[in-house]
């Protein structure tokens, strides 16, 4: 997928305008490029249009239209945009209760390590994470992750000849899988290989 480029981007003055439908169609957008993994976690796979309403709304809210405040942003957001031969996911860790939200983050240490996709009988393809920046601590996991999934040619054309796709997290706290990937979200998914 081709990367954003300054000249992709609405000037503020007409995003404000643009935004409300803009944000309605990424909305829209977004529904079939999101997948639930067990009970607290959602998987958000990342696209070009769903980075260049990042980067818009990081504009809008931090008030920048200086080019090198706007060539720092590509720079930070471009990366989730996948390559063609990768899957980008925000891995969104979710626990509706702040009091016992720590305590959950807590157990969950790691996480971001054990997602997995796997392609019909091929081996399972583990996440690499957070390549922009440590998101743990000692303490605790973060609740947001960057996830980047590799697969083979072999792999792609086994999905785009209908092979069955599993995603899951094999963590010793938390053990999910989801093998109902709805037909939407599988067209949408493949359609980001080259």
């Amino acid at each position: 997928m081709q990367k954003l480029t300054a000249t992709d981007l609405m000037p503020l003055e007409t995003y404000a305008r643009e935004r409300p439908a803009f944000r309605s169609k990424v909305i829209a957008h977004k529904k079939s490029r999101s997948v639930a993994v067990g009970p607290n976690t959602t998987w958000l796979f990342e696209d070009r249009l769903t980075i260049h309403y990042q980067v818009q709304e990081m504009l809008r809210a931090e008030r920048i239209f200086e080019p090198e405040g706007i060539a720092e942003e590509l720079h930070a957001y471009n990366p989730l945009i996948p390559d063609g031969r990768n899957w980008k996911v925000t891995l969104l860790v979710e626990f509706a209760d702040p009091a016992t939200r720590p305590q959950h983050l807590a157990r969950l240490k790691g996480i971001e390590d054990r997602c997995y996709v796997q392609v019909a009988d091929f081996s399972r393809v583990h996440a690499i994470a957070d390549e922009d920046l440590e998101r743990e601590n000692e303490e605790k996991t973060s609740s947001v992750h960057f996830l980047r999934f590799e697969l083979t040619e072999a792999m792609i054309g086994a999905l785009r000849g209908g092979a069955r796709l599993v995603m899951g997290i094999d963590h010793a706290n938390y053990t999910h899988a989801n093998e109902a990937i709805a037909d939407n979200t599988r067209k949408a998914l493949i359609a980001d290989f080259a």
